[in-house]
């Protein structure tokens, strides 16, 4: 996060009902469709993790026993399928091989075999660092059910990965303040087409929750863009004036201009891991996020034992999540303004890296250069 999105968050107790606030929430909502490519889609900013809009999505857009196609392609697939079922969806999940996204084949078989009420996609699974293939999702709907809602969890993804919602044809962008929108946790982000609205309206049952029922939310998200107070629940003051901030800085060069920043962040990326003699968990480059890398370690070497070392150099990652793979792999975030700015931050996780892979008993050497940081694309 930036020092002006901190220092944004700083900003003393403030009232809901203040005109400072009123406005930074009515700008929050304009740019976030801005960052996700609508000109009518509706977007609702709640307080809560991106997991909230899992709930948000099945409570509102699904009824008990209706039909859900998950595209799973690791931990978080599996938890929003997880999440649907909750809710009394009858979920088909069609896994992929670790490190690969489903074939386009496969999909369109699946969607041909049933009517589904939606489908889910994991725009980035954070688990395995595998991009999904959203444009190819929205196209097999469009071809084979159109009246299938497309859903994309874009948790990890939003702002950093190409994703156009109307131009695609994108019914629900499911995402959070913080990752690639630049901002601490603490917002659920949900962006709903007006095609899914229209779902809303004709449900035949009422929608099972309270707190996440956009029938409730949707007047006080209208009224906050026309500039009006309307009270539902508190909204997180502190933490939208620090998202209406980093926004700000998202956008000021244009959205094309943050996609190619984390294309080419995410090449260093993947060139440092070939360096180090090691591969990522996403089997191809088409398949590979940008927002992040997932790499496989030697069997010599784990996260406990890696992770240390990187804290320890002023770096922290993440080890691996997926189940019975966990011990195996280690993950890299490189977004936002890791990605977007010249600010060093990328050499000093690699250089970093390099350095906790070689102390933990990599066979490299430091002289070979094949720990060294890659030059800059």
């Amino acid at each position: 996060m930036s020092s002006t999105v901190l220092q944004a968050h700083s900003t003393p107790a403030t009232a809901h009902t203040d005109p400072k606030f009123v406005e930074a929430f009515g700008q929050v909502i304009e740019k976030l469709r801005t960052v996700v490519g609508t000109q009518s889609a509706q977007p609702f900013v709640i307080a809560g993790s991106g997991t909230l809009g899992w709930d948000q999505t099945a409570a509102n857009l699904v009824e008990a026993g209706e039909n859900v196609l998950v595209l799973s392609n690791g931990y978080f697939g599996e938890g929003l399928a997880d999440c649907m079922e909750t809710y009394g969806a009858q979920v088909t999940r069609l896994r992929a091989e670790i490190g690969n996204r489903q074939p386009l084949a496969e999909i369109a078989q699946a969607l041909r075999a049933k009517k589904y009420k939606a489908v889910t996609v994991s725009q980035v699974d954070t688990s395995t660092g595998v991009l999904g293939d959203v444009k190819g999702v929205c196209e097999l709907v469009q071809e084979h059910s159109p009246d299938t809602l497309v859903v994309v969890d874009g948790v990890c993804a939003t702002a950093a990965e190409r994703l156009y919602f109307d131009a695609w044809g994108v019914d629900v962008v499911i995402t959070a303040s913080q990752k690639a929108l630049g901002c601490p946790p603490g917002i659920s982000v949900v962006v709903v087409s007006q095609k899914a609205l229209r779902v809303l309206s004709e449900r035949k049952t009422p929608v099972p929750a309270y707190y996440v029922n956009w029938n409730r939310w949707l007047p006080i998200m209208r009224s906050y863009e026309d500039r009006a107070v309307k009270y539902f629940a508190t909204p997180c003051v502190q933490t939208i004036f620090a998202l209406n901030t980093s926004l700000d800085e998202l956008l000021v060069d244009g959205m094309e201009a943050v996609f190619a920043a984390h294309e080419r962040t995410s090449a260093r990326v993947k060139a440092a891991v070939a360096s180090w003699g090691l591969k990522t968990v996403a089997v191809s480059p088409e398949v590979s996020a940008t927002a992040m890398t997932a790499v496989w370690l030697p069997e010599s070497i784990t996260p406990a034992e890696l992770l240390p070392r990187l804290k320890a150099r002023g770096v922290v990652a993440a080890g691996g999540i997926l189940g019975g793979y966990a011990h195996r792999y280690f993950r890299l975030g490189h977004m936002g303004i890791t990605a977007t700015q010249d600010n060093g931050f990328v050499d000093i996780m690699l250089k970093a890296a390099g350095e906790a892979l070689e102390e933990s008993g990599l066979a490299t050497a430091a002289s070979s250069g094949r720990c060294a940081t890659p030059p800059r694309l």
